[in-house]
């Protein structure tokens, strides 16, 4: 891995595609197409995240239910991505822990909805503002077709403002 600092959180990390490109980049993900996962809708604000998953062989496990790993992979990227692409590149923002909680069988399509509001983004860069991390929690429901709660997912992020650094200051 290399020691440069550009490379630090990913190298596609300081693209800023549009929406709609990113559902696209993020719905030709391997693990995502092999799991059955389905970004279905991304604002333009990048406020709001839509996630399906259909029902299908390769994520089905031996219950005739979901598999437990892929309902808990459709809901991994989109708080940090949302986060991120709202408070900007010159933070970092990383998943931190995760703990899902499994209410009742999932079957068919099921979907999580996440959503970033003012009072999240005001929080985040109150707490963030003297350069120290924060470790926010949030939480997104996977629900099936009827609307049922099949699955509850809590995270918590890490999130801090980058250190200013010499090439920072010059390109400012």
């Amino acid at each position: 891995m290399s020691s440069n600092p550009k490379f630090r959180q990913g190298f596609l990390r300081n693209a800023t595609p549009p929406a709609w490109l990113t559902r696209l980049f993020i719905n030709m993900w391997p693990p995502f197409i092999g799991a059955g996962i389905h970004v279905e809708y991304i604002s333009a604000d990048f406020r709001e995240a839509t996630v399906r998953m259909r029902q299908c062989l390769l994520n089905t496990n031996i219950f005739g239910t979901h598999f437990g790993g892929s309902l808990f992979a459709m809901t991994d990227p989109f708080f940090a991505l949302l986060i991120l692409r709202n408070i900007g590149k010159d933070h970092v923002v990383w998943d931190s822990t995760s703990h899902i909680d499994f209410k009742l069988p999932a079957r068919g399509t099921v979907r999580a909805r996440f959503f970033i509001d003012d009072a999240i983004l005001a929080d985040i860069h109150r707490q963030i503002a003297e350069g120290e991390k924060y470790e926010p929690h949030y939480a997104v429901d996977v629900t099936d077709a009827q609307g049922n709660v099949v699955a509850s997912v809590s995270k918590t992020l890490y999130i801090r403002r980058k250190p200013m650094t010499e090439e920072r200051t010059e390109l400012q």
